[in-house]
């Protein structure tokens, strides 16, 4: 099963391009499930979700529409170290209580774990790790690395080992970052489009710019038997685009599944 689509929903520069020019703000998810089967909320790693706003999301999708949230950065960013890692288990307590109203439907599809560059692979984060999986109990986890340190067999081990999920990646080829690795560790495999904006990755003046990219048919074609492969493999596959500036995302979402002829009845 491949599910496609999109990091977030509720984009203003989208109105014209992918949503009615006139929708309201509140009307975008139920449009946005009308055309897609997931959605990955990155809103919660900025600001700790609440139970009623994950309540309210959770009543405008249709059944069997799924979430895949974002773990919250200080649960995977605002580490304060070996001796102080003991102060973040109330930011995972109130992370999955949150979470609460979508497990109890059946609609989270998974949680996000993406760790920044700096998070390298040494044995104290190896520990971490593992005490992240602990702490989610059996919520299931897909575990993101930006450091290439970390696309080795024994790291693909560790995660096999803990039940937690690859999230492969397509981003800028650019020394230090991860290669386009297709790997499942897991019954669920997850791959995140990145684009491909080398020029500004490292260098821009706001957020999006990094991820201010339109992919063609050929790149996207690159990923069409990967995919394939890794749906193979994996119970579950989730395909999201995270370059959405400009409703990049969408088009790129829906090129992707009209070119491996996904059935999507909305």
């Amino acid at each position: 099963m491949v599910l496609i689509g999109t990091a977030g929903f509720s984009y203003k520069d989208w109105k014209g391009i992918f949503y009615p020019e006139d929708i309201k703000d509140v009307e975008m998810l139920g449009f946005y499930a009308g055309h897609f089967p997931c959605v990955e909320l990155d809103f919660t790693y900025y600001q700790m979700p609440s139970v009623r706003t994950m309540e309210g999301l959770a009543r405008k999708v249709p059944e069997g529409f799924e979430f895949c949230v974002k773990a919250h950065k200080g649960m995977t960013h605002e580490l304060k170290g070996q001796e102080g890692e003991e102060d973040n288990e109330g930011t995972f307590r109130a992370f999955a209580e949150a979470l609460r109203p979508m497990t109890s439907r059946g609609s989270l599809g998974c949680v996000l774990a993406q760790f920044p560059w700096g998070f390298k692979r040494t044995q104290e984060n190896v520990d971490y790790i593992r005490r992240f999986r602990e702490r989610m109990k059996d919520m299931a986890v897909v575990v993101e690395f930006r450091n290439r340190e970390w696309i080795r067999p024994d790291t693909f081990d560790l995660l096999r080992a803990e039940g937690l999920g690859f999230c492969c990646v397509d981003e800028p080829r650019l020394r230090g970052l991860v290669p386009p690795v297709a790997e499942a560790t897991s019954d669920i495999a997850y791959v995140r489009f990145h684009g491909r904006n080398a020029e500004k990755w490292w260098k821009h003046d706001q957020a999006w710019e990094r991820y201010n990219y339109l992919y063609s048919e050929a790149e996207l074609a690159e990923w069409v038997p990967k995919i394939r492969a890794l749906d193979a493999r994996a119970a579950k596959t989730y395909v999201l685009f995270n370059n959405c500036h400009a409703g990049q995302a969408a088009e790129n979402a829906r090129m992707l599944r009209n070119m491996m002829k996904l059935d999507f009845d909305g």
